[in-house]
């Protein structure tokens, strides 16, 4: 469980990196919703670690709010961003 975590959440920042640096607004979009992804799969990791009594609650709350955090911004900038991708199309 621990490598699953390190891998999801490690791959939040990198996805995050490449979206800053995408070559197009459908790149940069398509490289936030891993991120967002990846967010919601880190917080499922440490709620199973937290459940399954590996780590003691104390230490996961603080960790599994700030990832819950993270991965509400995230979609907040996936949904802002698809929708003013979808209100920029040219009207026919």
């Amino acid at each position: 469980m621990s490598k699953q975590l390190l891998r999801s959440g490690t791959s939040i920042g990198a996805n995050v990196e490449e979206a800053l640096a995408g070559q197009s607004r459908a790149d940069f979009l398509s490289k936030m919703s891993i991120a967002s992804n990846e967010a919601r799969e880190t917080n499922y990791w440490l709620r199973l670690l937290k459940d399954s009594e590996i780590i003691p609650e104390t230490e996961v709350w603080p960790l599994l709010a700030e990832s819950e955090s993270i991965a509400k911004i995230l979609t907040s900038i996936v949904k802002t961003t698809s929708q003013n991708k979808n209100n920029s199309k040219p009207k026919i």
